[in-house]
């Protein structure tokens, strides 16, 4: 496997251009490798996340050198597969917790009754919130991953777990709902 390494210089203060540059590389998944050190598979799906750190580092004063590498040797090789494999896995493990703790709020919802429009609007966001970071897993999971196929699962639990509550909010707003004009006995 070739990978994209990258070594990032960057001044000590003003702090905030060395965070931006932190935040885009782990945004994007890349391994840290050491201070100022940084690899990445070298796929289409990393480019233009290091083209945005490479320009945040250079708008910060700073200089980033990119290279191509392989390992000199397999063991090498497997060492940066196996570091960069199990950052993904904890990525997704901690996604499949995230849907776990939507899954339980929504079943918290349902036990007290709180089937409101308010409360399907947020859980909504929650579930768009899920389908967006599964996203992001899911591009930088270079080396396709079991652990995302699980994910996918889970995810799909969710949704089915959404509309299931959406149902019963859209039946209790509906039984809440006065009767019509039309429908009224004392017109």
């Amino acid at each position: 496997m070739r990978w994209i390494v990258l070594f990032v210089r960057l001044a000590a203060e003003p702090s905030r251009h060395r965070v931006a540059v932190w935040r885009e590389l782990r945004r994007v998944g890349a391994l840290s490798l050491g201070q100022g050190a940084w690899a990445v598979p070298a796929t289409p799906a990393f480019a233009d996340g290091i083209d945005r750190a490479v320009a945040l580092a250079e708008r910060g004063g700073g200089e980033v050198v990119v290279l191509d590498a392989t390992g000199r040797h397999q063991a090498d090789g497997d060492r940066l597969q196996a570091l960069f494999a199990a950052a993904r896995e904890a990525e997704w493990r901690e996604f499949t917790s995230e849907c776990d703790k939507f899954e339980a709020e929504i079943a918290k919802e349902r036990r007290i009754g709180k089937l409101t429009l308010a409360e399907l609007d947020e859980e909504e966001h929650s579930l768009d919130r899920l389908r967006r970071w599964w996203r992001d897993l899911k591009a930088r999971d270079a080396l396709g991953l079991p652990a995302a196929g699980e994910a996918a699962t889970r995810l799909k639990a969710c949704v089915e777990v959404f509309e299931d509550y959406a149902e019963l909010v859209y039946q209790a707003v509906q039984a809440q709902a006065p009767a019509t004009a039309g429908g009224d006995a004392d017109a």
